[in-house]
């Protein structure tokens, strides 16, 4: 798999652990320094961990936040975060509470039971794998997170495509920049917005490309479970924790720009946001414009590339 610089520059690591035969993995994203973190989720089936302390008016820090998980494996893989809390407090990065040092690691889910070997899972191990493989690069593809991911499930297994993990950079008008990294395991199709063109979904009979998600749900489709897109966005921007919320859902739309139908009952669709305030001043109005717009065009292009690469 190819490798695509990271944010390492903007206060993060990325490192990735694969099992390419049970077709699983996990994805973390490391933040030594702490982060103001939040949390969107708009999807109707979500798979998390710990992600309600990234709620404003809670948590009892400013820069709370110690890493991000993404994981396969549906809930069974969350315990990947077990690892990486471990790696992270062994290292002497968390919440020193003067008994134990105490990281705050959120973990986002999917499913990619069906793919693989359902009865092997990211677990503790592969989340202290992952912290130690992170670094100023990380692969793309089917890697991490996005190794069982598929596309087009709405005509059922048999017939979907391959997703996977992107990872994309996005400057910010006025300075900065924001990475998205997401993980595409949807429902629907991943489309080429400026030409219209399915880069991902539903496979038509005798692999003649793909059959549109409107013909499919117009004879009404199947609605098999394990679904999900998540991802982290992670900016150097100074940002309070309801700036962070707020981008969180904006960047949502950059999800909507490149996924049809997306957010439905049954993708937990979610992402989580990092703001490590490498840029110390205050983001004003119009930089938390800026931020927003760069941030859907991060999240947007992640995608892309999560299913093309």
């Amino acid at each position: 798999m190819p490798a695509r610089l990271i944010a390492n520059d903007l206060g993060v690591l990325i490192g990735h652990w694969s099992d390419p035969v049970a077709a699983t993995g996990c994805t973390v994203v490391l933040c030594p320094r702490g982060a103001v973190g939040g949390i969107a989720i708009r999807g109707g089936a979500p798979c998390s961990r710990e992600t309600e302390i990234l709620a404003p008016m809670r948590g009892v820090a400013p820069r709370l936040v110690h890493g991000a998980v993404l994981a396969g494996g549906s809930v069974f893989g969350l315990a990947a975060t077990d690892g990486v809390v471990r790696w992270l407090s062994e290292r002497g990065i968390g919440l020193q509470t003067g008994h134990a040092c105490i990281p705050i690691v959120p973990a986002l889910g999917l499913y990619d039971l069906g793919i693989g070997d359902p009865e092997r899972r990211p677990d503790a191990a592969a989340g202290c794998a992952a912290c130690a493989a992170a670094g100023a690069s990380a692969a793309e593809g089917r890697v991490g997170a996005g190794t069982g991911a598929t596309v087009g499930k709405a005509a059922g297994m048999e017939h979907c495509s391959r997703g996977g993990l992107g990872i994309a950079r996005q400057a910010v008008p006025g300075g900065g920049a924001v990475e998205a990294i997401v993980a595409v395991n949807a429902f629907g199709e991943v489309v080429d917005p400026v030409r219209g063109r399915i880069l991902a979904g539903v496979r038509a009979a005798r692999g003649r490309g793909f059959e549109p998600i409107d013909r499919v749900l117009a004879r009404h489709g199947t609605t098999p479970f394990g679904n999900t897109t998540i991802g982290v966005v992670v900016t150097d921007a100074t940002l309070t924790r309801e700036d962070a919320t707020d981008l969180a859902g904006q960047a949502h739309d950059g999800l909507a720009r490149v996924i049809r139908p997306v957010h439905t009952r049954v993708d937990g669709d979610a992402l989580i946001v990092l703001a490590t305030g490498r840029r110390r001043a205050r983001a004003s109005m119009i930089d938390l414009i800026a931020l927003q717009h760069a941030a859907v065009a991060a999240v947007s292009a992640a995608v892309l590339r999560a299913v093309t690469v």
